[in-house]
């Protein structure tokens, strides 16, 4: 398991997306809140300042797939910078968020000017990259039981650069099947699995411990 995490930095985004002269709003969204439907047309990039968005996608058969669960200073919706119409996926609001919307030519301006942006842009681009092929290779050849112990150590930052925060935010067992691509029985069935062998607790919230890597990494 090698996750990977945008580096840490001491660049303020909330300073060079200030400078998004008048393409950038700012919004506060409540749980459960869709930011963006999927199919709705792509003409901005978002930023999280706060809060826990999910990007979930709705398949013709109506099965849907939870394809990333987003964090404070992450991006989203970029897919309109290289000419993507419309929205692949939706983005729900998970918690109280604080969303700054950027509009696509506000955005290609901010990286024609402010080079210290497109860098740490581009490493944010190449981080997302590296995630999705991870979670291309886990979904190949790992079992469901190994995903979910995984999607619930990213959640809780192990592996990661920091301490990890092992108190994780409130996700439902719905959420959790749709990331790992099973059923919400499995996943209650794994989950208590983890709590009785002592890898999970539920005290004021869900608790990772580091020995859930035991599932991870066994063969």
């Amino acid at each position: 398991m090698t996750p990977k995490r945008k580096p840490k930095t001491s660049f303020d985004w909330k300073t060079i997306l200030a400078k998004a002269n008048g393409g950038r709003t700012i919004a506060k969204y409540h749980p459960n809140y869709a930011i963006f439907a999927q199919g709705d047309a792509a003409n901005d990039v978002f930023y999280i300042t706060k809060g826990e968005v999910k990007l979930s996608v709705l398949s013709q058969q109506g099965k849907q797939a939870v394809v990333a669960i987003l964090r404070d200073g992450d991006f989203f919706g970029e897919g309109c910078l290289a000419g993507q119409p419309i929205r692949m996926a939706s983005a729900i609001a998970m918690s109280e968020c604080t969303v700054t919307k950027v509009e696509k030519a506000a955005i290609i301006g901010l990286l024609q000017d402010e080079p210290a942006f497109s860098e740490m842009f581009m490493a944010h681009l190449l981080s997302r990259n590296i995630k999705i092929e991870e979670d291309l290779v886990d979904q190949l050849f790992n079992s469901s039981e190994k995903r979910l112990a995984r999607v619930l150590l990213l959640l809780a930052n192990f592996g990661k650069e920091g301490t990890p925060q092992t108190v994780i935010p409130k996700i439902s067992q719905e959420t959790l099947a749709g990331i790992v691509g099973t059923t919400r029985s499995r996943v209650s069935f794994f989950m208590n699995r983890f709590r009785k062998l002592g890898f999970i607790e539920y005290n004021g919230g869900m608790k990772i411990h580091s020995s859930l890597l035991n599932i991870v990494l066994h063969d």
